[in-house]
């Protein structure tokens, strides 16, 4: 089976000038946890709620050279100064896309391999879907197992 058969199509896509607060709701209303952010109609990046709630704490190296300890509820009050970021401003740029005609368990292994919840599907650097872990596993439950139950 092909990522071309399973991969979602009527994908919301965001643009990199986009405010980070219009972009957050969407994740909250639709329970996104990430978004491709699409200029010129182009893949330029994708921005995933690991973005956006990684803006809120202090980096490592400035944690290292202090003994100092991270007051989460001060780190809380954060967020409202992260959301006026522009989407440009968190986005992960350099997207790790797949092609439409690979395998879906080569989709998978690589999705695995990374850490990654879903992957972008492009054809150059033209977006044409979306996979997630989900829509692999229902796939291969479907072609495998459904029929045996």
């Amino acid at each position: 089976m092909l990522v071309k058969d399973i991969m979602t199509t009527n994908l919301r896509t965001v643009t990199s000038d986009q405010k980070l607060g219009e972009v957050v709701s969407l994740m909250c209303l639709y329970r996104y946890s990430g978004i491709p952010v699409v200029d010129d109609g182009k893949l330029s990046g994708i921005v995933a709620e690991s973005d956006v709630l990684g803006k809120m704490f202090p980096k490592l190296e400035d944690l290292m050279g202090s003994i100092a300890k991270v007051n989460y509820d001060e780190q809380m009050d954060e967020y409202s100064h992260v959301v006026h970021l522009s989407v440009k401003d968190v986005m992960t740029p350099a997207v790790i896309t797949i092609k439409p005609e690979m395998h879906i368990l080569q989709a998978a292994s690589m999705m695995v391999g990374r850490k990654f919840r879903r992957i972008p599907v492009a054809i150059d650097d033209q977006l044409v879907g979306m996979v997630s872990m989900g829509d692999v596993h229902k796939a291969i439950y479907q072609c495998t197992l459904a029929t045996k139950f």
